[in-house]
């Protein structure tokens, strides 16, 4: 059964989304490559940790993939989210695939697939501007 949300990546954002999916009584695995980035998750962090390289497919079995129904990418290298976001959407058919673009360019490389793309870059200016238009 495929209820659970895996996350890629603990930097600042991946170990916010996986607190907050925590706290929100989902069930939560994390990987990273650096076991140390699991120290910046809460105390009350209630998922899995799993030290990991992730674009290996067999570590990514090892991580349970099979169980999760949504995946976050949000490594710091556009080019690795980008090979992850593919494998986990045509290889191991996770249904909500969400990864992070540093660079708004790389969405073309994503086409019309299932895989749903955020860019901070996009989501900043789109603040700015409404908050312009509100006389702020």
């Amino acid at each position: 059964m495929r209820n659970k949300t895996l996350i890629i990546g603990c930097g600042r954002l991946g170990n916010t989304l996986a607190n907050n999916a925590s706290a929100q009584g989902l069930e939560v695995i994390v990987v990273d490559r650096n076991p140390a980035s699991f120290s910046k998750l809460d105390d009350t962090f209630s998922g899995y940790t799993f030290a990991a390289d992730a674009t290996d497919a067999d570590e990514l079995k090892e991580a349970g993939i099979d169980t999760v129904k949504e995946v976050i990418i949000c490594t710091d290298d556009d080019n690795t989210n980008l090979f992850l976001a593919h494998l986990c959407a045509e290889i191991f058919q996770v249904p909500y695939v969400y990864v992070r673009f540093d660079d708004p360019d790389k969405g073309f490389l994503i086409g019309n697939s299932s895989i749903h793309a955020i860019y901070p870059f996009q989501l900043t200016l789109a603040a700015i501007n409404k908050l312009r238009e509100g006389g702020h």
